[in-house]
């Protein structure tokens, strides 16, 4: 790092710059990476993250995920000396046709702040460093475990705005409209997941590994491959192709989860090949991602049915 700094110092007097930008480069260098954040609005607090990085020698660009909607590119944020910063971003799914404007302090391995909403809405947030996620080697396999019965919600609970609309009855998880999500009472860490679902046609709903990572799940037959569709990570990751099968139609996906390295095969085919989730998706339940989460089925956006839900969690680490 220091001589990649001392190299572009170089460069920018071999060019005529004053060596002021050479020193602002070096100081905004520990605001680069990943960083999970805790949004406060009164009492209430809801996840958010922030990845910074360098697009050139000079210009620090980003992406900013809120409490729902995907990842939103930076443009720039601007670094003063002293570790202060500032970015403003527009709006997605907000109301107000304003921009959202954040300002924050560099604290070592911690950033504070405050973000101001298109409509003057003020609230703080705080955030650290996000974990890496890395794992020595690949996991061992501990016994498979089935989370859904075929007859009862136990073992799950509702969670979210809204009256549960889930049900449980002849091996189907139905959620019948608009409602709650649902969640399993226990967590996981590392993992491997198998489960079966059916959307009707037009509908949307969303599996969240450890709750924080949203895997899409639409009427999506016959679309571009994205990452706001089916066989998509919800804003980071598109599919290498679209295998959807027409709505009202039975289809499976098959997960495995390590760290934040994920494969995913849908309808039998490997469309995402062991690819890195860079952080929490609109609508986590949490930014905490080095801790264990549950798995969410997403009941907030209409009818899906599922079934057939099996995990198999790795062994614990000796």
């Amino acid at each position: 790092m220091i001589a990649r700094v001392a190299f572009a110092a170089a460069v920018l007097a071999a060019t005529g710059y004053s060596g002021t930008f050479a020193q602002s480069r070096a100081a905004s260098e520990a605001l680069l990476g990943r960083w999970d954040l805790v949004v406060q609005r009164g009492t209430q607090t809801s996840p958010s993250w922030l990845e910074v990085e360098r697009s050139g020698t000079a210009t620090l660009v980003g992406q900013f995920v809120g409490s729902g909607g995907s990842a939103r590119p930076i443009a720039k944020i601007e670094f003063a000396e002293g570790g202060t910063f500032r970015f403003a971003i527009p709006p997605q799914w907000e109301s107000n046709p304003r921009d959202i404007t954040l300002e924050g302090q560099l604290e070592g391995d911690r950033i504070t702040g405050s973000m101001t909403m298109g409509d003057g809405q003020k609230m703080t947030w705080s955030g650290t460093r996000a974990p890496s996620l890395r794992r020595a080697g690949p996991p061992a396999w501990g016994k498979a475990m089935t989370l859904f019965n075929g007859k009862s919600l136990d073992g799950w609970q509702p969670l979210g705005r809204g009256d549960s609309q889930w049900s449980a009855a002849g091996g189907i998880l139905k959620n019948a409209k608009s409602g709650a999500n649902l969640v399993t009472v226990e967590k996981f860490e590392d993992f491997k997941l198998h489960l079966e679902f059916r959307v009707p046609m037009g509908a949307n709903s969303g599996v969240y590994l450890r709750g924080r990572y949203e895997l899409q799940v639409d009427d999506a037959a016959g679309l571009e491959p994205s990452s706001h569709h089916l066989g998509g990570v919800y804003g980071f990751i598109a599919p290498s192709g679209n295998v959807a099968r027409a709505a009202g139609e039975w289809q499976a996906m098959d997960i495995t989860l390590a760290g934040r390295m994920l494969t995913y095969e849908l309808n039998g085919t490997t469309i995402i090949c062991n690819r890195e989730i860079p952080g929490i998706t609109g609508g986590a339940l949490d930014s905490a991602e080095a801790d264990p989460g549950p798995l969410l089925l997403q009941g907030d956006h209409g009818p899906v049915d599922y079934r057939n839900i099996v995990i198999t969690p790795a062994k614990a680490a000796r």
